[in-house]
């Protein structure tokens, strides 16, 4: 049976360490915590489960941190999480038999990591991530922000074994990312491929957007930027075209993306919602039946946004028939997303309605 190190880097995480250590304690057989700076009770938190506890001086360097982590582990395998993951109990234990079963010629395991909820527990965003390396092959961290492991020829299993990202309420400094960016740009740092894609990725979460739509252009322009990256980035470059007003160009990305797979949820259901909103009703409802039966994407890589081929193509198909007057179906749709969304106020008002207009009908016809 394999050896786990678990590798984590830490700083002020005292409201949810002990979730992620508790969840998985039982599966490593060393714990190593890289202290950047914690303030708070973090470091004590550790000590309850392991005394590999060492301190790193911050230098706005997640890979220099993490590389450091890695160097400190001794086992076979290691399993690197953030402190605000967690393993629920049923994947903790198929993890565990993973480490008992796992052929020792296995490079890594990908494992699917949700890291965005609704408030009905329905799994919003989930993407595949290298969660677990074999030690001796000594792979690498690079990126300043957004670090990646670098796999150099990887004998590589994917597994459904899920990591769940715990949001824990703290504010933090949500433009830390982005001021570490900014401090590399005025330092004349040179800029990989992978610097400017999470660089573009920052500009778009902070509402700067015509500077996310010249950083998501500039990407495009490297060699080597495979299909499944260019849908990506033609979704974003279409939410950036969106905000900013401009949707003949939001449509002329979307349908870009047709060039390299065949239609995926996220296009659908943004195409859908540009007819809804030009009451182009029967071009919306078509986009988004098609986005409601749809399965997973076919790349395992590809970020699934589970919502969006679920409970809101069909809440939208309610709202679309409600407007034609065809309130049976507007009811089958939105009975539908209620299955999704137990209790929504919203869908479980629409009902109501719906119930009161098709009665009303039904009374008209009998008289």
């Amino acid at each position: 049976m394999m050896t786990i190190s678990l590798c984590m880097i830490v700083r002020n995480e005292e409201a949810v360490l002990e979730r992620c250590l508790r969840s998985a304690c039982d599966i490593a057989d060393e714990i190593v915590i890289v202290d950047t700076g914690s303030t708070d009770e973090t470091k004590e938190i550790a000590r309850r489960y392991t005394d590999r506890i060492y301190d790193f001086e911050w230098t706005d360097d997640f890979a220099a941190a993490r590389n450091f982590s890695f160097d400190q582990a001794t086992m076979d395998y290691i399993l690197w999480l953030d402190a605000d993951d967690y393993f629920l109990p049923e994947d903790r234990e198929r993890l565990l038999r993973l480490k008992r079963q796992l052929d020792p010629a296995i490079d890594g395991v990908t494992m699917p990591y949700k890291v965005d909820f609704d408030e009905y527990g329905n799994c919003r965003l989930s993407i595949r991530r290298v969660r677990l390396v074999k030690r001796s092959r000594r792979y690498r961290w690079e990126g300043a922000v957004h670090e990646d492991l670098v796999l150099v020829d990887p004998h590589l299993v994917s597994c459904d074994i899920a990591v769940v990202h715990g949001k824990d309420g703290k504010r933090g400094d949500k433009s830390r990312n982005l001021n570490i960016y900014r401090r590399l740009a005025a330092d004349g740092k040179e800029w990989s491929k992978r610097d400017v894609r999470h660089y573009a990725l920052e500009l778009r979460l902070h509402g700067l957007y015509d500077e996310a739509i010249r950083q998501y252009n500039r990407y495009l322009g490297f060699e080597g930027v495979t299909e499944g990256e260019r849908i990506d980035i033609y979704m974003e470059l279409a939410e950036c075209h969106f905000h900013l007003g401009d949707h003949e160009s939001e449509l002329h990305y979307v349908l870009k993306t047709f060039l390299y797979d065949t239609p995926r949820s996220p296009a659908c259901c943004r195409l859908g919602y540009y007819f809804l909103k030009t009451k182009r009703l029967h071009q919306a409802i078509f986009w988004y039946q098609l986005a409601a039966g749809l399965p997973k994407p076919a790349d395992p890589w590809a970020a699934d946004g589970e919502a969006l081929r679920t409970w809101v193509p069909h809440a939208q198909l309610g709202q679309c028939y409600y407007e034609l007057g065809q309130y049976e179906l507007s009811h089958r749709h939105n009975t539908i997303a209620l299955r999704y969304r137990p209790g929504d106020p919203t869908i479980t008002s629409n009902l109501k309605l719906l119930e009161r207009k098709m009665a009303q009908r039904q009374r008209h016809v009998s008289e």
